[in-house]
């Protein structure tokens, strides 16, 4: 299917890229490897939409995979952004407003006394690892087949053979020692995680998971399952990591654990708390967090962590989401969209699931239950590369990936969603 859009300047930029960027990339998710054709590139966005540089404008539904949950470049938080930088973009040294916003984030959730600040979720999801494994004095982690915490080592696995799931390299430069020590259980299956401690009684150090997988498209958890991951690793001794880089300030100011009403012992941040600028952090209690050098043995460091204009950005935005109408507002946004997409492929005959927990919604063409990676890669992939070529025709900007979120922002409105559905419902006929 042909487009009428022109996209021109951003075919030779991209021809440009590959040149002197692997892929013309700088992450995969850019690649446009799950539903094929070039990578738009654009030039400025503002609120729910985005301009790429052929002059092409649309609803974005990507949000930077997001932190943009204000909406792109609200003017509170570009204006913290440019009094900062005004004074020097980094010290490597401390600054007031690290504390500022460390102190912010220990009031929102309550399993963090303290919080170390890093550049990145990789970072934060890499250390938090280590940090489990230094306090527990412990090899052994669980993660779950389809979570994606970043690109460690020790996270990079895919599930091996037998009926442990032992992890195997997932990437080339993955040592199969690193993979060794990283067991793969199955999301919403408690059982296949007793399994493992049953096995490994006195071994694992930690169980790292996304609260709501959002990196296999979005899979909320099923009733009472976090719940059951608590009791597992207390009565283990081993900590559990709530990988909240996602979720955090994002299904609830509190994050996941705030919605569910589950405490992990170490939390995972990104994202939002950068206010789109690259930010990460880890946090726990005092008695974990001390672990962690200069007071402990367990070391981990940054040249640009804490970086002053991320900071600002980040305090501006989180302030502006203590105001408690802003999740409702979410809610109701992502309430409107969500049924509405059912309904137009329910209308059309089409099989479709709509996962979503808030503002962060997945469409799977598949007609059941998905609830775990077995039921996300039975999708239909072709017929979602239709659907998203078909949209970005009619100026719907999705993710371009069948396994990956759509993100909210108190920026889109009844109007953008109207717009949406109805786009939906005109490309639905003809793919």
């Amino acid at each position: 299917m042909s487009s009428t859009r022109s996209f021109a300047h951003s075919e030779r930029l991209y021809s440009e890229a590959e040149k002197v960027i692997p892929g013309g990339v700088n992450s995969p998710a850019r690649s446009w490897g799950g539903v094929g054709g070039t990578p738009i590139y654009f030039e400025k966005a503002a609120g729910s939409h985005v301009w790429d540089v052929d002059g092409n404008k649309y609803v974005d539904y990507v949000g930077s995979w997001g932190p943009m949950v204000l909406g792109h470049a609200h003017p509170d938080v570009l204006g913290a952004i440019k009094r900062v930088v005004d004074s020097g973009t980094s010290f490597g040294a401390p600054t007031e407003s690290e504390t500022k916003i460390a102190k912010i984030i220990v009031d929102a959730f309550t399993s963090i006394d303290k919080v170390r600040f890093v550049n990145s979720g990789t970072e934060a999801t890499m250390s938090a690892l280590r940090l489990a494994r230094a306090f527990t004095n412990r090899p052994k982690i669980v993660k779950f087949q389809g979570g994606y915490h970043g690109h460690t080592d020790a996270l990079l696995v895919a599930a091996g053979s037998g009926a442990l799931a032992h992890g195997v390299p997932d990437s080339a430069g993955v040592t199969d020692s690193f993979a060794s020590d990283t067991l793969l259980a199955q999301f919403n299956n408690v059982e296949s995680v007793q399994n493992h401690f049953d096995s490994y009684p006195d071994d694992i150090a930690c169980l790292i998971v996304e609260p709501v997988a959002g990196n296999m498209g979005v899979v909320p958890p099923a009733d009472g399952f976090l719940g059951e991951l608590r009791k597992i690793t207390e009565r283990n001794g081993a900590l559990l990591i709530f990988d909240e880089v996602i979720t955090g300030f994002r299904v609830a100011y509190g994050g996941a654990q705030e919605r569910f009403g589950i405490d992990a012992d170490i939390t995972c941040l990104g994202k939002i708390i950068g206010g789109g600028m690259p930010v990460g952090a880890y946090g726990a209690s005092s008695e974990i967090m001390n672990t962690v050098a200069p007071l402990g043995p367990m070391y981990q460091a940054g040249t640009l962590s804490g970086n002053p204009v991320a900071v600002a950005a980040g305090i501006t935005t989180l302030e502006l989401l203590q105001n408690s109408a802003v999740y409702d507002t979410l809610e109701e946004k992502g309430s409107l969209l969500s049924s509405g997409m059912q309904s137009v492929f329910d209308d059309a005959g089409v099989a479709l699931t709509v996962n979503r927990v808030g503002s962060l919604m997945t469409m799977f063409f598949n007609s059941g239950t998905v609830d775990d990676w077995e039921s996300v890669s039975s999708s239909d992939r072709d017929m979602f590369s239709k659907f998203f070529h078909a949209m970005l025709d009619e100026g719907i900007y999705l993710p371009p990936s069948p396994f990956e979120a759509m993100f909210l922002s108190t920026a889109h409105s009844s109007e953008d969603i109207e717009h949406t559905v109805d786009a939906a419902r005109k490309v639905i006929r003809r793919i």
